[in-house]
């Protein structure tokens, strides 16, 4: 088999060339995950670029991607295949005059001409390299991670009319989690682990370099601790790292130098989604000017 990265440093010079800015504890995991075969569980706070590590892996590769956007009730049909029903029973009218024995026609019923593939399957069969997002597994009921944990195991899938469907190429895989509920030890132990925080002050700074057009390195410097100060407040939601870049997006545009209290207060709804977080923000902002300030030059 051959490999994508030759080593660590070859993968954070890959992901950052997809503009993700990995460290070495990011970019380990994914080389081992590569190497071993084994899938990657991601965990983390909302909005820390966990799905965005796959993204970027699959363009650092330029292997296929495929997402299974997991949610409650997601089950077999929606995740691994189905039969094409209303096609089946078209084929069943038109073969209403023929003489053909009834076997004949259920064997054409259960071929590959009825099947639809859903993402897990899709994924397996691909000649082509993959990488398989599936997102938000916390989100599903425990018999549907039951059945990923055994397509996860061997790489493969017995479909009863069809047979064993074998992998032709081991994907890349990528299970994401906000930690909403406790996944089993069973998947955790087939799967590596990787934690994604929010990024400290320096990293963030340099994704808003990286990825909004347009700012000045005092800018995203002065984004990056207001933030950082931001998080720091006990909030229902702590924005994200798409939303500080949302917000370093919405400064630029209203061509912002410098940001102050009063342009943090008019603009902190692109940081903070609920009412009681802003009013939080509000009064942090009123009562202190540290965030404000600009950084203190080192001798």
């Amino acid at each position: 088999m051959s490999f994508s990265f030759a080593d660590v440093a070859a993968v954070r010079k890959g992901l950052s060339d997809a503009q993700y800015l990995a460290d070495d504890g990011i970019a380990g995991v994914v080389y081992l995950a590569e190497r071993l075969e084994k899938p990657v569980l991601v965990e983390g706070p909302a909005g820390t670029g966990k799905t965005q590590l796959a993204k970027s892996v699959a363009e650092a590769t330029d292997a296929r991607l495929i997402r299974l956007q997991c949610y409650e009730g997601l089950d077999e049909s929606k995740a691994l295949y189905e039969w094409n029903y209303k096609k089946q029973l078209l084929r069943i009218q038109a073969e209403r005059q023929s003489d053909d024995m009834w076997e004949q026609i259920e064997d054409d019923l259960f071929s590959e001409d009825f099947l639809l593939t859903r993402p897990l399957l899709e994924a397996i069969r691909s000649p082509d390299p993959v990488v398989l997002l599936i997102d938000e597994v916390d989100r599903v009921e425990i018999e549907t991670e039951a059945l990923l944990l055994e397509i996860l195991s061997d790489y493969q899938v017995s479909i009863p009319e069809l047979g064993t469907v074998s992998a032709r190429r081991i994907p890349l895989v990528f299970l994401t989690s906000n930690n909403t509920r406790e996944l089993s030890e069973a998947l955790k132990r087939r799967c590596l682990f990787l934690h994604i925080d929010y990024p400290d002050l320096e990293r963030e700074k340099e994704i808003v370099l990286a990825k909004v057009p347009g700012v000045g390195e005092s800018l995203a410097d002065q984004v990056a601790r207001i933030v950082r100060s931001v998080r720091q407040i006990e909030l229902k939601k702590a924005p994200s790292v798409s939303e500080t870049l949302d917000w370093a997006r919405t400064l630029v545009l209203l061509g912002v130098e410098h940001v102050d209290a009063e342009t943090a207060a008019e603009t902190v709804n692109i940081l903070l989604k609920y009412r009681s977080d802003i009013d939080k923000a509000l009064k942090e902002f009123a009562s202190s000017d540290e965030s404000f300030a600009p950084p203190t030059a080192t001798p």
